[in-house]
């Protein structure tokens, strides 16, 4: 019998699909909305899957952020190998602050766009459009989001009439209608016969999740409306590996107010004077157009320092301060969290569980915030589920799981 054929994507091998396959990344999963969500009976495909299939917590990637992790997940590797370190960052070439949505910023070939040129009939459905460039990049085959589902062309999506197709109206942004679009898409094209994909990467939006902590209404409402789309699936015969981008905390005092620590109006107060070269820059990676539901506060920054600046005293001085968890140099930060060093600043400044980071306090406008702040960036967030409807037998349970192993436990253990 001949070896199955394997593709080598970033330096890991990937055997092609036997059996339909879907990945599921789920913004803002912490572990404990699957576990309240099944305690509550609101997930009985999740419950049956977690006694028969494969269960374990990885970790994603810092910032853990959607931008990284999804990139991460799609090409199995940490941020130092694909660019992806932020939604946001500082180009230091044009000195300007862009979004990292361009496919130019990316480093390396996806998964997908592997399995495509391979022959394999791949799909992507994001449920925000930000994404989906960067997903869909090198790929041939169905690429398109809940967000812009009405304007998808063949041409640019591969896809046409998805509106019609699926039954709903493209949903508001804000919503959970925006993920539940996304698996209502998908599991139209499993059902399509002959045509569906042979791979298919869903990916959903954490608004849900930064306004219901778990096992809330409102978060298991959410999840049994998920548990309903991967039970029909499964059913479908298809192999489902499911993770996240990143965790979700409060981030709040005891008031119930955010608690934040605005790191450019600190710097400013301390360098403002003593440098004579400038100000800092202080960039939050969390930044992109959605940020309604967290107010671009997040738990992880990166900072510009001027020249002259003794960064040791001040990164000394900065993890003094009551909130923060930890403050890295460059190249520490590169090493600890595999980031491009490169695309960080001089200082990288993370948070502790319940403290987020903002620039000025005049920048951040919370206004919108119908409930306590809810927000993710830091290692607090980094504990994410990782199942499979499929028991893999022999696994290192001990080992560090990460979310970008979904792709390898998919394809190459769970069939």
């Amino acid at each position: 019998m001949s070896e199955p054929q394997t593709l080598l994507v970033n330096q890991r091998r990937y055997r092609l699909p036997t059996q339909p396959t879907v990945v599921v990344c789920v913004d803002g999963c912490e572990p404990e909305y699957i576990a309240q969500a099944v305690a509550a009976g609101a997930m009985p495909w999740m419950a049956r899957t977690l006694a028969t299939g494969t269960a374990l917590i990885a970790d994603c990637v810092v910032p853990s952020f959607t931008n990284p992790n999804n990139l991460s997940i799609v090409t199995g590797a940490p941020p130092s190998v694909h660019g992806i370190c932020g939604n946001y960052l500082f180009d230091v070439a044009s000195g300007c602050e862009v979004m990292m949505n361009d496919p130019k910023w990316l480093r390396a070939p996806t998964i997908l766009a592997a399995l495509s040129a391979a022959g394999q009939r791949c799909a992507v459905i994001t449920a925000k459009d930000k994404l989906r460039r960067l997903l869909g990049f090198g790929m041939t085959g169905i690429c398109f989001s809940s967000e812009k589902a009405d304007t998808a062309t063949v041409a640019e999506n591969g896809i046409t009439g998805v509106v019609e197709a699926v039954g709903m109206a493209v949903p508001d942004v804000y919503s959970a209608e925006l993920s539940e679009f996304v698996f209502a898409a998908g599991l139209k094209l499993m059902q399509r016969q002959p045509g569906r994909p042979d791979l298919m990467y869903l990916s959903t939006t954490d608004y849900i999740q930064h306004k219901h902590a778990p096992g809330t209404a409102g978060a298991n409402a959410f999840y049994a409306m998920m548990d309903r789309y991967l039970g029909q699936l499964d059913d479908l015969g298809c192999v489902i590996a499911l993770t996240a981008d990143h965790g979700m905390n409060a981030k709040t005092g005891m008031d119930a107010k955010p608690d934040v620590v605005y790191l450019q109006d600190l710097l400013d107060d301390w360098l403002g004077v003593a440098s004579g070269d400038g100000s800092a820059r202080v960039i939050l990676p969390i930044t992109d157009p959605y940020v309604v539901h967290h107010g671009a506060l997040g738990s992880f920054a990166t900072v510009y320092l001027p020249a002259r600046v003794d960064t040791a005293s001040l990164a000394r001085r900065l993890a003094a301060r009551r909130g923060i968890e930890g403050v890295f140099t460059r190249e520490q930060a590169a090493a600890r969290f595999e980031l491009p060093a490169d695309r960080i600043g001089d200082l990288v400044v993370v948070s502790e569980r319940f403290t987020v980071i903002g620039t000025s306090a005049a920048r951040h406008d919370l206004s919108a915030l119908e409930v306590p702040l809810r927000s993710h960036g830091g290692t607090a967030e980094q504990r994410v589920p990782l199942i499979l409807n499929r028991a893999i037998a022999g696994l290192d349970l001990q080992r560090r799981w990460r979310n970008f192993d979904a792709f390898d436990l998919a394809l190459n253990h769970a069939q």
